[in-house]
């Protein structure tokens, strides 16, 4: 396929192929073209078809490819809405998965049968997880996939998992000393809290390792962390195309994945040269949904000098912002359309409001909704969190505290 050199890099854009991934991709778009007439609308407007031989690639690796336009994240949803659950974008029958997840906005996520669908085993492999490891998994597993993506994954290593969840934290801590947990599976503020509390209460922690994903892990997080005795390793992933990075343990960025073609791409949906900033753009190689040219919303570089482990994959310098608004709460990816829409309903009641996301000094993310009217906090709580799957904070302010006008959404993080 022209153009798309494997071990990516090719004409110093910022592009991953893996190995083999020109031959897997074929088979991807077979699948796409047979099982998905949306696909196939999309194939054949790049041009992009079949040749006598089966799939045809002409021209795929340069204009025909970058003619596909990028599927962006956030018009995933309405894509999908147009024929519920998937919008028509599977490669085979419904009936052939094995669960389907609902992530916030609605979005429908596919499991295929594939005993480490998500492919989140290579991170934990390369944090050092191995057969018999007790893995404490604190991701929910509740409508969203994330706590199947690392259960799955520490089962295909032969690691036993302890599916916690989130919450009952003095339970979690108890549990995981009982049964001698080594590992953990989560987001990197939760282990600090579990952390923290268990060496107050005198009871610390046997978790040695740690693979964390869903949120940034700057590093006075991973400092303090690390002041427990954790070794930690940052995964990156959607639960759209499953693993997409991941580190090594060296320092110095995410590899990219075997199981994707990954490019670093301007808002025209053109790779830019490496080591420029631009939005994740994401193929996926499984044929169950493919996912082609799926912009993942999240700005990053790309690193192509290679890594003293000795892997050969590109490498991502890791999360560096969102293309749009969209932000990334406890791990939760929050839309201002979401809150917008949830405080319509308290119109009458609320005069004027604004969300704030901000990071304690425990590095937890606080959303908090800053409203002037009579409504019940307590129901614009209640709203909010029906919304966005999210608890906030609600303080009652003045009218005069809040602008007429400006931004109702404001990230006031900072990842320094």
């Amino acid at each position: 396929m022209n153009g798309l050199a494997a071990g990516g890099g090719a004409g110093g854009l910022s592009r991953w192929v893996p190995p083999g991934g020109e031959e897997r991709l074929r088979m991807v778009l077979a699948a796409a073209r047979e099982g998905s007439a949306v696909w196939r609308e999309r194939l054949d407007a790049a041009d992009i078809g079949f040749d006598g031989a089966g799939v045809g690639f002409e021209g795929t690796g340069g204009a025909a490819w970058l003619a596909l336009p990028v599927l962006r994240k956030e018009s995933l949803g309405s894509v999908q809405a147009e024929s519920p659950p998937f919008g028509g974008l599977l490669g085979e029958p419904v009936e052939n998965l094995a669960r389907i997840f609902v992530s916030p906005g609605d979005v429908y996520d596919p499991q295929g049968t594939d005993p480490d669908y998500w492919r989140f085993s290579r991170a934990l492999a390369a944090a050092g997880f191995r057969r018999g490891d007790r893995v404490l998994n604190c991701f929910s597993y509740h409508l969203t996939p994330a706590g199947f993506m690392f259960d799955a994954a520490s089962r295909a290593l032969g690691c036993v998992v302890v599916p916690a969840g989130v919450g009952q934290q003095e339970l979690q801590i108890r549990i995981a000393r009982a049964v001698g947990a080594s590992g953990y599976a989560g987001l990197p503020s939760y282990l600090l809290a579990l952390l923290d509390r268990a060496a107050a209460a005198g009871t610390p922690l046997p978790i040695r390792r740690a693979v964390v994903t869903g949120e940034p892990l700057p590093e006075t997080l991973r400092e303090r962390i690390e002041a427990h005795g954790v070794k930690a390793y940052q995964a990156y992933g959607t639960a759209d195309v499953g693993l997409i990075g991941y580190e090594c343990g060296q320092g110095g960025g995410l590899h990219l994945d075997e199981g994707v073609i990954v490019e670093i791409c301007d808002p025209d949906g053109r790779p830019v040269p490496l080591g420029e900033v631009g939005e994740v753009v994401v193929t996926s190689l499984q044929e169950t949904y493919p996912l082609l040219r799926f912009g993942t919303g999240d700005l990053s570089a790309m690193i192509a000098e290679p890594c003293a482990c000795g892997r050969p994959a590109l490498r991502l310098k890791g999360w560096m912002g969102r293309v749009s608004e969209v932000a990334k709460v406890r791990g939760i990816f929050l839309y201002p359309r979401q809150l917008e829409a949830a405080m319509a309903e308290l119109a009458g009641s609320v005069e004027r409001w604004r969300a704030v996301v901000e990071r304690d000094a425990d590095h937890r993310d606080v959303l908090r909704i800053e409203f002037a009217g009579r409504a019940d906090p307590r129901a614009v709580r209640d709203a909010v969190q029906a919304a966005v799957r999210l608890n906030p904070q609600v303080v009652v302010v003045p009218a005069g505290a809040l602008p007429a006008e400006g931004p109702l959404f404001q990230d006031r993080r900072n990842w320094d």
